[in-house]
């Protein structure tokens, strides 16, 4: 029996060992690049970004192509084929040139007729605005203007200047005495007039 015990523990810390050996082999391959399938190593990061700048670039110029031809095509209808001038006599060539200056007047009219209809709408668009904002009592509020930090900061230190500046005055104003009206009462107290002075005289003399 001790020995089969001593068979059980054994075979217990063995097989510890071999889990911890393997979580420690997991964890250096992990390290390596060779974990699971899956796993984002540096490489493969560098690798996908390198495939996303170039298909992107690839969506670029296609979007490219795309808009080039079609200002092309819109120019090939709108001007029509182009016209060989080579060799063409003067009647040839004031016929084709009338031709285009039709063609230009007719996309004039049609440009003028498409601004004023695009003005027409943006208008009811406004009066639909309108409505819609006294129906709800709301009116449109202005975007406020975001202050940085150094403005408030540069706000803060002209208040603290100006608050500075009026202690200053304050402190610096003179400070006057007893009041002149007062002064000027207790002076004419003690001063009297000549013609009681007068009458001291003559009683001192009698």
């Amino acid at each position: 029996m001790a020995d089969d015990d001593q068979k059980r523990i054994q075979a217990e810390k063995d097989k510890k060992k071999a889990e911890v050996r393997a979580r420690l082999e997991a964890a250096a391959q992990a390290k390596k690049g060779g974990g699971k399938r899956g796993f984002m190593t540096p490489t493969r990061k560098k690798k996908l970004r390198t495939l996303l700048r170039k298909k992107a670039a690839e969506e670029l110029k296609k979007e490219q192509e795309r808009k080039a031809e079609e200002r092309k095509r819109t120019i090939a209808e709108r001007c029509g084929p182009s016209k060989n001038l080579d060799g063409i006599n003067e009647a040839a060539l004031q016929a084709i040139c009338k031709e285009y200056h039709q063609r230009i007047v007719k996309l004039e009219d049609a440009k003028y007729d498409l601004e004023y209809a695009v003005r027409q709408k943006e208008f009811v668009i406004n009066e639909l605005n309108m409505q819609v904002n006294d129906l709800r009592g709301k009116f449109i509020k202005p975007p406020l203007k975001k202050v940085s930090r150094f403005e408030y900061g540069k706000f803060e230190k002209l208040m603290r200047a100006a608050k500075k500046a009026d202690n200053d005055f304050r402190a610096n104003l003179k400070s006057v005495g007893p009041s002149t009206k007062f002064k000027l009462d207790e002076d004419v107290k003690e001063t009297k007039p000549d013609w009681a002075l007068g009458a001291k005289k003559e009683q001192v003399e009698e």
